[in-house]
């Protein structure tokens, strides 16, 4: 039984170690961007987008590799580029080079790791589920937040420590997580016969994922909605909160690390009791409701009149981003046909962090023009209006998965 559970436990510090580094990534970037460079607003926005917008042209592209060569030699290509990202970056600043220009190449550079990365995990995750899916979703979300959390914490030292050895650890927590990636038994993929170029195969192979997609209203529904939380969602997290913290409350990487330790203990929470509680059958129903919360949250935060208002209404964003993405995950994972699994979460990943790099760059300007605090609470509004209407013209609030066979809802 113990050999079993081998490969579930290499995933699990393979996603752990990339969490971790995404906690510190998450942090340090913010804090090199708004704290160390000072830079407008209008420019932070440019370097999230920068960060992003590599999975806006790359992830589809990392799913079809994933099926056609396995997850497991995609993931580990990817995560050893962001450790050589991260390690040279580190080295730039130690030898007092370090510019926004050069902050852009390393963002861009991480940003085709993760687009590597993340479709080919997802792919992976199945493998090692033993038919557990939706459990195995919600281990793996809860060791990527509570990992994801240590990293916050450590990079809340970064004003005293400096970047350099925040980003050297990072390097090598990602090294780490090679090397679990190389410890997973997970079968051999051997390419079929190909009647096309390389390239032209990939994006036929995009093509019928994008079918199956098409042909699943469920799927179509949750993408939607992930659209919108990397619109307004993920942009109001990664570029209006910093600049909210540092305009409104005079923070540095040390109130950065709180707010974030705050949003994803709320998380971390939330998936605690979905263990407890065990599979839920309305997931549609339960994804509907947390963005409800969730863009409820992000009003409140933006209306706070003080640090212990602010980190309630943080604490509540993440106890409802705890349950949107096990949720959203399960369904795509459960409705997805098995030798499309890793184009077909290729597709989720898509969009949300296709829409981050436009969401980045809105969010950006409209804190500069509005103010944070305003931008968020047009971000709320935004999100909650997106949540209505797909609830109302899709089947999602009565979707049981148990009920429905895979690439056919």
């Amino acid at each position: 039984m113990a050999s079993r559970g081998k490969p579930l436990h290499y995933f699990l510090l393979s996603t752990g170690s990339w969490f971790l580094s995404y906690g510190l990534q998450g942090v340090t970037f913010a804090w090199l961007v708004t704290i160390v460079l000072r830079e407008p607003a209008e420019m932070v926005g440019i370097a999230q987008m920068t960060l992003l917008a590599p999975i806006m042209f790359l992830i589809l592209i990392g799913g079809s590799l994933a099926d056609q060569f396995g997850g497991k030699p995609v993931a580990i290509i990817g995560q050893s580029l962001a450790a050589a990202c991260a390690l040279s970056l580190a080295v730039v600043i130690y030898l007092d080079q370090f510019s926004y220009s050069v902050l852009l190449m390393a963002a861009f550079g991480l940003g085709c790791a993760q687009a590597i990365v993340t479709p080919a995990r997802d792919g992976l995750l199945p493998l090692v589920a033993e038919g557990r899916i939706q459990r195995t979703v919600v281990q793996s979300t809860m060791t990527q937040f509570a990992i994801m959390m240590l990293g916050f914490l450590i990079a809340s030292f970064a004003d005293r420590s400096g970047a350099v050895v925040i980003l050297v650890i990072q390097g090598a927590v990602l090294l780490v997580g090679v090397a679990a990636l190389a410890k997973i038994d997970a079968p051999r993929v051997e390419p079929g016969e190909r009647e096309h170029h390389i390239i032209k195969h990939i994006w036929l192979s995009i093509a019928i994922g994008m079918q199956t997609v098409k042909r699943t209203p469920a799927t179509r529904a949750v993408l939607i909605i992930n659209c919108a939380m990397g619109l307004f969602f993920m942009s109001s997290y990664m570029v209006t909160m910093p600049l909210l913290l540092r305009e409104v409350y005079g923070g540095g990487s040390t109130l950065l690390s709180w707010t974030n330790l705050t949003n994803s203990g709320g998380l971390v929470f939330m998936i605690i009791c979905l263990m407890r509680i065990g599979d839920i059958r309305r997931q549609g129903r339960a994804l509907l409701v947390s963005h409800c919360v969730g863009a409820f949250a992000l009003a409140s935060a933006a209306l706070a009149t003080g640090f212990v208002s602010l980190f309630v209404s943080v604490a509540l964003w993440g106890l409802a981003g705890g349950l949107s993405v096990t949720t959203s995950r399960s369904i795509v994972q459960e409705l997805s046909p098995p030798d499309q699994r890793a184009r077909t979460m290729a597709f989720f990943s898509f969009s949300y962090m296709g829409a981050g790099p436009i969401g980045a760059l809105f969010s950006g300007y409209m804190a500069a023009w509005l103010g944070p605090a305003t931008a968020l609470l047009c971000s709320a509004t935004a999100m909650m209006i997106v949540v209505v209407l797909v609830a109302t013209f899709s089947s999602l609030w009565n979707l049981d998965v148990q009920q429905v066979p895979a690439a056919d809802q």
